[in-house]
């Protein structure tokens, strides 16, 4: 060989040698665009792909959401590992059951959960996000390869895939052309494995461009299964618990609100989205004697299972209270005493208003808790300043109470923090916000629980909230009779003249026996130990109620009487013939009330 034509050999080398170096460069290029700048997997060194693997617990499970935790998987791994994605989850892993070894002949239900793709392959039918695969699938599709990964809960890998192979990955025939069209070629598929049970599967494609899964990309993708399945168990556990507290705190809240003479009441309680924002908020709605009504709002401190069983200890109890027909502030110092008897020393907020229909006003205590709006009806929003006490818990007692009176159609709301508390906003401001939401509201809105939609803070509530609104109506007053019994010994026929008359006007009748041996004794008894009766009250509601009051301290109770006794057999009396009876202390003195079910 001359010189000339080695010349012209290693100049045809260097030549082909460049054109080769350009291919390599080009195609390099091409996939790092797709990649955002990253360097595909294939290209780094093992040192490289540990370190990508490393990184997944930072970009894996970064809330305890599963479904975003396994869209997070898919995106972690296109376009560096794969240029397509897919997470199918058991259907009873999503409904917070615990994964299982799949033993039986067909598939488990699994449902899509995550999808991700480079644009190359946007054009892929994928089973939509959301849809079950169910477990009678027809015969054409028993071998599809990743019913055998969940089957046998081992990795499956098509390096290179034949014609043949596209019906066994693709969900459908039209999906298995689709990915032929697209280049697709190469398919890998690997079980969500935590503690032992199959969660679900991870399905990993390769199109134009991209070499072949490996050996070395299916170990990699097997370690990165089992660390993103942990973080899908995870979500699972928090959601199960997350559900249990949530139907926990529903079970304890109030089902219905009774229905109670010159009140209309709406309950509302929103779940917040935040994984610690359920807790022990609660309220609640009851029908006291003599038509009132009882509403009451409470908030304990902290979050979780212990929150919630603390509210229903405190709810109990405050319930027991206002049976025994206390008055508000007392109700909270004892509540105060049995939330430090309390194992696990909670503090709590508490509110307390008792309604009377007679003449439209409520009697409010607070224990730290946030001050109910009051929105008169004719336009007008306002906090009511209510004697703000100490939590309940804190020992710092007594209480004060506040008489308020509200106007025929105006309303009065009472809520938890969670409707105006959000992060890095003062809550004055979101009291304010609050206050203009409700001005600008209808009547009817607002009973519809529209403070829960259009509050400021509600976008970025992070912790649950109640709200219990409670409108005045316009009472027939046919319904309410009161008047004042005289002094001395002509009380008694007074009133049971008063009654008989009433009942007569009313069509009750029937009921004039029982109410005049009943307002005798109620009568009899103001006289010889409450010195001397003063009103007597007579509702008719769902119920027949009378009521006698005096200033006597003492609360009357059931005495054993002996045969040779003249006395003491008044209560006992009435305890046999009406539905029931009790007594509640007032500021002047107290109340005995008897009510007895209406005729049908």
């Amino acid at each position: 060989m001359n010189g000339g034509e080695g010349r012209r050999r290693l100049a045809a080398r260097a030549s082909a040698g460049k054109g080769a170096a350009a291919h390599r460069s080009a195609g390099a290029r091409r996939r790092l665009a797709r990649g955002g700048g990253e360097v595909p997997l294939d290209r780094l060194t093992t040192r490289g792909r540990l370190a990508w693997l490393n990184s997944a617990g930072s970009r894996i499970g970064t809330t305890l959401d599963l479904e975003r935790t396994a869209q997070e998987l898919a995106e972690f791994t296109v376009p560096r590992f794969a240029d397509g994605a897919a997470v199918d989850i058991l259907e009873s892993v999503l409904r917070g059951d615990e994964g299982a070894r799949w033993t039986g002949t067909g598939t488990p239900l699994m449902r899509a959960t995550a999808l991700c793709a480079v644009e190359t392959l946007s054009s892929l039918e994928p089973t939509p996000v959301g849809e079950t695969t169910s477990a009678n699938a027809e015969e054409a599709h028993e071998t599809l390869l990743h019913r055998y990964c969940l089957r046998q809960g081992r990795p499956v890998l098509v390096s290179r895939m034949r014609h043949d192979d596209f019906v066994k990955v693709a969900p459908t025939e039209r999906a298995a052309a689709k990915m032929r069209a697209a280049g697709v070629h190469s398919y890998l598929a690997v079980p969500l494995i935590a503690r032992g049970l199959l969660l679900g599967s991870a399905d990993f494609v390769r199109g134009p461009g991209t070499p072949p899964f490996s050996s070395t990309d299916l170990a990699l993708a097997e370690q990165l299964a089992s660390q993103a399945a942990v973080y899908i168990d995870n979500a699972r556990l928090y959601g199960r618990e997350r559900e249990h507290v949530v139907s926990l705190q529903r079970a304890l809240l109030p089902r219905a609100t009774p229905v109670t003479p010159g009140l209309r009441v709406h309950s509302e309680y929103a779940p917040s989205a935040a994984h610690h924002g359920v807790g022990g908020d609660w309220y609640d709605v009851m029908a006291l004697p003599g038509g009132r009504t009882a509403l009451m709002v409470g908030d304990v401190m902290g979050h979780g299972l212990p929150a919630a069983a603390t509210m229903g200890r405190l709810r109990t109890v405050a319930r027991t209270l206002m049976t025994l027909d206390m008055a508000p502030e007392r109700v909270l110092a004892r509540l105060d005493l049995a939330t430090r008897d309390l194992e696990d020393e909670q503090v709590a907020t508490f509110l307390c208003a008792v309604f009377d229909p007679a003449d439209s006003t409520y009697t409010l205590a607070s224990a730290g808790h946030l001050p109910p709006l009051l929105l008169d009806g004719q336009g007008s929003a306002e906090f009511v300043d209510v004697p703000v006490g100490a939590p309940l818990g804190a020992g710092v007692i007594p209480y004060d109470p506040i008489r308020l009176k509200v106007p025929r159609g105006g309303s009065l709301a009472m809520y938890t923090d969670g409707l105006v508390k959000a992060r890095h906003a003062d809550i004055d401001d979101q009291l304010d916000c609050l206050r203009t939401a409700a001005h600008g509201l209808a009547p009817e809105a607002l009973e519809a629980g529209g403070l829960i939609g259009c509050a400021p803070a509600d976008a970025a509530r992070f912790d649950e909230a109640v709200l219990l609104v409670a409108r005045t109506e316009s009472e027939d007053a046919a319904d309410l009779r009161e008047w004042q019994l005289p002094e001395g010994g002509r009380a008694a026929s007074v009133a049971r003249h008063l009654v008989t008359d009433q009942l007569a006007t009313w069509d009750l009748t029937e009921l004039a026996d029982v109410f005049e041996l009943v307002v005798s004794e109620l009568v009899g008894n103001a006289l010889r130990y409450g010195n001397g009766p003063g009103r007597i009250r007579l509702l008719r509601g769902d119920r027949l109620v009378v009521e006698v009051s005096d200033t006597g301290p003492d609360l009357p109770q059931i005495q054993h009487a002996d045969l040779s006794d003249e006395g003491g057999r008044g209560l006992q009396l009435i305890n046999m013939l009406c539905r029931r009876w009790g007594s509640c202390r007032t500021v002047t003195g107290k109340v005995v009330w008897a009510e007895q079910n209406l005729p049908s």
